[in-house]
């Protein structure tokens, strides 16, 4: 994940608009409930969220990646983002979801977070 993923790539923190920079920020905190089913760790902290926008349909712009270009949990991980996102008691962060699966720069263990690391071991992985 990149230093401040909810930051989009054209875009520096400091040019984004108080509710903007607010709602990204949401939006990657509820993006830890979208746990990977094969590591039962959040995408977040394993760093496959590389980035996150809004654009001005109120749709999510999910810049992500997975740990194997060959899995195929991707529905999965789609629908609780889109859960995560969408749903929940009230109204949704935004009305929907758009992910890019993208895969330069690749995936690797180098992008999982402190607290990732601290979840794996405690589900016996060894990072």
């Amino acid at each position: 994940m990149t230093e401040n993923p909810t930051v989009a790539a054209d875009e520096t923190p400091a040019e984004l608009p108080a509710y903007k920079s607010a709602l990204l920020e949401d939006l990657e905190e509820a993006m830890r409930d979208v746990v990977d089913p094969e590591l039962g760790v959040n995408v977040v902290d394993l760093g496959l969220v590389y980035g996150i926008d809004v654009d001005e349909s109120n749709i999510a712009i999910l810049d992500m990646t997975l740990t194997s270009a060959a899995c195929p949990l991707t529905d999965v991980i789609e629908d609780q983002a889109r859960q995560a996102l969408t749903g929940g008691p009230g109204p949704g962060l935004v009305d929907d979801i758009r992910i890019n699966w993208v895969w330069m720069p690749p995936w690797g263990p180098d992008k999982i977070t402190d607290d990732g690391r601290e979840q794996l071991r405690a589900l016996g992985f060894r990072v």
